[in-house]
C-alpha cells in the first residue's frame, strides 16, 4: 500500500508541475490524486471508521485554510472594487523597476510578520496589478513577493503556520524566535531581491491605464479610504483576534468579512442597484479564483494521506538514522518542504523530537522554524503564499523553477549560513 501511495503522489505531483505542456489544469490533477490516495488507503486499511475519522480531521484542517483564503481574497476584492489601493499607489512615485522591487520586498517582509505570509501575498500581488501594466514584470514581482512573504513569516510567531505551530506547541517563545531568526530571514530575502533588482536595473515602470473602476463608476474619496482602512484593519486584527479568543484564524476573517459586508451595504444603501452591484461583497465573491481554492483542497488532502500513513514520520526517522547531524537534517526538511507541504513535515518533526530531550528555544526548533518557513519558496507549490500567487497571476510551475527557484535556493542557504554563524558566535 505504501509504495502505491508514494507512486500515486509522485505522478499527481508531476502532473501538477507539467500543467502547461499537458494542458491539464493543476486542480484536476490535485483532486484526482487526492481521490486515488484516499481510495487506496481506505481499501488497503479496511478500518472504515478510522479512515473516516482521519479524513474528517484532515478536512477540518483543510477547510480552515480554504475559508481563511476565501475570506482574505474577498476582502481584497472589495477594497479593489472601491479603488482602495489608490491610497497606496498614489503615494508611490518611483519610475524605476529596481527601486520599486526594493520597496515591495521590504514592505512584504515586514507586513508578512504582522499579518501572515498568505494574506500579505494576496494583498501585495493585488497592489502590483495597480502599479504594473506588463504581465512579465508582475511575474518577477510575484516571485519576490513569495520569497519575501515566506521569509517575513518565518521570524514571527504569527507570520507563518509552521512558526505558529511551534509557538503554540511550546517549542519556541516569541522573543527568542524573533532574536534568532530575524537576521537570517532578512538575508534570505535580501540576496534574491538584490539579484532580481540588478537584472531589472535601468527598466522603467509601465503603469496601467488609469480607469474609473469597473463599469466606469468612480467611488468617492470617503468610500475609498473607509473600505481600504477597514479591509486592511480586519486583516491586521485577525492575529490579535486569534490570541484573545483562541479561535482559529478563519473565524476571525469570516467575522471581519461580515463586518465589511454590513458596512458596505450601509454606505451604498441609497444607490441604485446597477450602480452599487459591482461594489458589493456578492460581486467580490464571484471574482474569487475558485480554481486555486479547489487546487488547495486537493493538494492538502493528498499530503494528509502521507501524514496519516506515517510516511512522513518514517522519512524523518530514516533521516535521523542516516544523516545523524541535526543541522543537516533540518536543512533537508526545509528543502523537502518545497515539495511537500511544510505543515505536516513540521508536525512530524514535533512528534519525532520530544520537548524533554529538546526543550523550548533549543537550536533544533529555532532552525526548523527558519528552514520550514523559507524552504517553501524554492518551488511555487511549496507554500500557501506560492499557491496563492500561482492562482492570482497564473504563474506556470516551470517558469518559477527557471526564474525564481535558484534565487530562493541561494537565499535559503545564505540565511541558513547566517543562522549557523550567529548560533556559533552567540551560543
Amino acid at each position: 500500500m505504501l509504495t502505491a501511495l508514494v507512486v500515486v503522489f509522485i505522478v499527481a505531483y508531476a502532473a501538477i508541475a507539467l500543467e502547461h505542456p499537458l494542458k491539464i489544469n493543476k486542480s484536476a490533477s490535485a483532486l484526482v490524486g487526492a481521490g486515488l490516495l484516499w481510495t487506496i488507503y481506505a481499501l488497503a486499511t479496511g478500518d472504515h471508521h478510522l479512515v473516516s475519522e482521519q479524513l474528517g480531521e484532515s478536512l477540518t484542517g483543510t477547510a480552515q485554510i480554504v475559508f481563511f483564503l476565501m475570506g482574505a481574497m474577498a476582502i481584497v476584492e472589495v477594497v479593489d472594487a472601491h479603488n482602495g489601493f489608490e491610497v497606496i499607489t498614489q503615494r508611490i512615485r518611483t519610475t524605476k523597476l529596481s527601486t520599486l522591487m526594493w520597496l515591495v520586498g521590504f514592505v512584504t517582509f515586514f507586513l508578512s510578520a504582522v499579518l501572515d505570509n498568505l494574506t500579505t501575498t494576496i494583498v501585495m500581488i493585488s497592489l502590483m496589478r495597480k502599479l504594473l501594466a506588463k504581465h512579465d514584470d508582475r511575474l518577477f514581482f510575484a516571485g519576490i513577493i513569495v520569497i519575501a512573504a515566506n521569509s517575513g513569516g518565518a521570524w514571527s510567531p504569527i507570520g507563518d503556520v509552521t512558526t505558529t505551530m511551534l509557538w503554540i506547541g511550546g517549542q519556541i517563545t516569541a522573543l527568542a524566535i524573533i532574536k534568532s531568526v530575524l537576521l537570517p530571514a532578512l538575508v534570505s530575502m535580501i540576496i534574491p531581491l538584490a539579484i532580481t533588482a540588478y537584472v531589472l536595473r535601468g527598466q522603467q515602470v509601465e503603469s496601467p491605464v488609469s480607469t474609473a473602476g469597473e463599469h466606469g463608476i468612480k467611488t468617492s474619496e470617503f468610500e475609498r479610504n473607509l473600505m481600504f482602512c477597514l479591509g486592511i484593519g480586519i486583516l491586521v486584527a485577525v492575529p490579535a483576534f486569534k490570541t484573545i479568543t483562541h479561535l482559529p484564524p478563519f473565524m476571525g476573517i469570516l467575522f471581519g468579512l461580515g463586518i465589511l459586508w454590513l458596512v458596505g451595504d450601509l454606505v451604498h444603501r441609497h444607490k441604485e442597484d446597477e450602480f452599487k452591484q459591482h461594489l458589493t461583497l456578492v460581486h467580490a465573491l464571484s471574482k474569487i479564483d475558485m480554481s486555486s481554492l479547489v487546487f488547495f483542497v486537493g493538494i492538502l488532502l493528498a499530503v494528509a494521506t502521507l501524514e496519516h500513513t506515517h510516511i512522513l514520520s518514517s522519512l524523518a526517522g530514516w533521516l535521523n538514522e542516516t544523516v545523524g547531524r541535526q543541522d543537516v537534517i533540518v536543512l533537508i526538511i526545509g528543502i523537502v518542504s518545497a515539495i511537500v507541504d511544510n505543515v505536516p513535515l513540521v508536525a512530524a518533526s514535533m512528534g519525532m523530537y520530544s520537548l524533554t530531550e529538546f526543550p523550548a528555544d533549543h537550536f533544533l526548533w529555532q532552525f526548523l522554524a527558519y528552514c520550514a518557513g523559507t524552504g517553501g519558496s524554492i518551488l511555487i507549490i511549496g507554500s500557501a503564499a506560492g499557491v496563492a500567487a500561482m492562482g492570482l497571476e497564473k504563474i506556470h510551475f516551470f517558469w518559477y523553477v527557471k526564474k525564481i527557484s535558484g534565487l530562493a535556493l541561494v537565499g535559503y542557504f545564505a540565511g541558513a549560513g547566517v543562522f549557523l554563524l550567529q548560533h556559533q558566535l552567540m551560543g
